[in-house]
């Protein structure tokens, strides 16, 4: 049964919000990386970070750049792509590719730059 104020079922309402729910930790995981370019920081969180990015990247290839949960939120009766739901349609497609170039570049940076000073990770 769809909600009324959505006209989600609750299986495209439980899917959207674990779709945000994954954005927001892969958000979190780009801005940690940039902290890192910026304060030349390293360790185990950093590398977490890249891996969940990896992850997502190998997503987004398989997907052929569009998210891979596309076709299962359509499928659940979810119509409308997550960023489209805080962005212009324009935008939106746009933001894919722009937050996997920033996000290649800022792995880029941490892999090619220097360890700092004994550190040992």
């Amino acid at each position: 049964m769809a909600e009324p104020r959505t006209g989600l079922t609750s299986a495209g309402r439980a899917l959207r919000i674990a779709h945000t729910a994954i954005a927001i930790v892969e958000m979190s995981c780009l801005g940690y990386v940039w902290l890192c370019v910026l304060t030349n920081r390293r360790g185990k969180a950093l590398w977490a970070a890249v891996g969940l990015l990896a992850v997502e990247g190998v997503a987004l290839i398989i997907g052929r750049g569009n998210c891979p949960l596309g076709p299962l939120q359509e499928h659940v009766g979810d119509p409308v792509p997550l960023f489209e739901l805080v962005l212009p349609p324009r935008a939106a497609r746009a933001a894919v590719p722009l937050l996997a170039g920033i996000s290649v570049a800022g792995v880029a940076v941490v892999v090619a730059r220097p360890r700092p000073n004994g550190a040992g990770s």
